[in-house]
C-alpha cells in the first residue's frame, strides 16, 4: 500500500468515525466518553476534538479506576484531560469493593478487571449516561465482531448480541426507553495497524508504556506479567528485567507485556505488520474461557 493510499483510506476511516460521534451529539442528552488511556480511547478523545472543534468536546471522559492500573496510565489521563479543557469522571472500583457492591478475587489470578463491570453501571446511572462512548474494534476478538456502532443496553446494562438493531446505509437508531443506554463504537471497522497508522499521521502524544522499556517482569502461563505488588507470585515465579513494551493497556493484572525493541512509532507500525500474535493474545482475562469476552460484554463490560 502507497503512501497516498494509506492516507485515503485513513481519512475514509477518520471521516465515518466524525459522523458517528456528531450522531452521538445530535440523538443523545448525555453521552460520555469511556477512556481507558489506552490508544484506541485516545484515538477517540482526539476524533472527538477534531470533529466539535473549536470548541471544546462536549463529552466527559470517565475512566473506571480498578486500583490496579499503571501509573503512567493515570499520569497521561491527568495531563490529556487538562490540556484538552475536558470533564473526567473517574468510578473507582475499591469504592465498590468498600462499599460490598463486588467482592474482591483471591488468589494466584485474581484480579480486579472483571469488577469493573458493577463500578461503571453504577457511574452510568449515578451521572445519568445514555451513551457511552468505548474505542472497541471488531478486529479485535470474535465478541466484538458482532458489535454494531450503536450497541443497544438494556436497563440492567445487559448487552443480547442476538437482538441487535439493523444499521442500513449508516442510519443509526439511538430510541430507548428509560433506564436503558448505548453503547457506541465509532472506529468499530478499524484495525489495529489503522489506528497506529492514524496515531503516526496525527503525531498524538502516547503514553510511555507502548513504548520499550525496561521494567521487572516475570512469566506465567507463556505471558510476561509486571512484577507488581497487586500481582501475587508463585514461589516458582522469578522476577527478572526485560526490554518490553504494552500492546495493550488495562488493569496491570491481566495485561501482558511483549518483548519489544520499538522505539518509535514507525517501529511500532512495523512490529505489528509481521507478528502473528493477535492484539489481545496477551490479555490474560480473554483467556479465562472460550466466551470470557462475550460473557463479560453481556453483563455490562466494556
Amino acid at each position: 500500500m502507497t503512501n497516498k493510499q494509506t492516507i485515503t483510506h485513513l481519512k475514509e476511516l477518520e471521516s465515518e468515525s466524525i459522523y458517528v460521534l456528531r450522531e452521538v451529539a445530535a440523538q443523545f442528552e448525555r453521552p460520555v466518553i469511556l477512556f481507558s488511556g489506552g490508544k484506541d480511547s485516545i484515538v477517540i478523545t482526539h476524533l472527538a476534538y477534531k470533529a466539535f472543534y473549536p470548541a471544546k468536546i462536549p463529552f466527559p471522559l470517565l475512566h473506571i479506576d480498578t486500583g490496579h492500573n499503571f501509573q503512567e496510565t493515570i499520569n497521561y489521563r491527568d495531563e490529556l484531560a487538562d490540556r484538552l479543557g475536558a470533564e473526567l469522571i473517574v468510578g473507582s472500583v475499591q469504592e465498590s469493593i468498600d462499599q460490598g457492591r463486588v467482592k474482591e478475587e483471591t488468589g494466584y489470578y485474581a484480579s480486579r478487571n472483571k469488577l469493573q463491570t458493577t463500578t461503571l453501571l453504577d457511574t452510568i446511572e449515578r451521572y445519568h449516561f445514555d451513551a457511552a462512548i468505548g474505542g472497541a474494534r471488531r478486529d479485535e476478538e470474535k465478541a466484538r465482531a458482532k458489535e454494531r456502532f450503536f450497541s443497544h443496553r438494556d436497563d440492567f446494562g445487559q448487552w443480547n448480541p442476538k437482538n441487535q438493531r439493523p444499521e442500513l446505509w449508516n442510519i443509526f437508531n439511538g430510541r430507548k426507553a428509560v433506564g436503558e443506554h448505548f453503547r457506541v463504537f465509532p472506529i468499530s471497522n478499524w484495525t489495529e495497524m489503522d489506528v497506529w497508522q492514524y496515531i503516526l499521521q496525527e503525531n498524538i502524544p502516547m503514553p510511555t508504556l507502548y513504548f520499550t522499556h525496561e521494567r521487572q517482569v516475570f512469566e506465567r502461563d507463556g505471558q510476561w506479567l509486571a512484577a507488581e505488588p497487586c500481582i501475587q507470585r508463585k514461589p516458582t515465579e522469578q522476577v527478572v528485567t526485560k526490554q518490553v513494551r504494552c500492546r495493550t493497556i488495562g488493569d496491570i493484572t491481566c495485561t501482558g507485556l511483549t518483548l519489544s525493541k520499538a522505539h518509535t512509532l514507525e517501529d511500532i507500525i512495523e512490529e505489528i505488520a509481521a507478528t502473528r500474535v493477535t492484539e489481545r493474545g496477551g490479555r490474560a482475562d480473554d483467556k479465562r474461557s472460550e466466551t470470557s469476552m462475550e460473557d463479560r460484554k453481556k453483563a455490562g463490560y466494556f
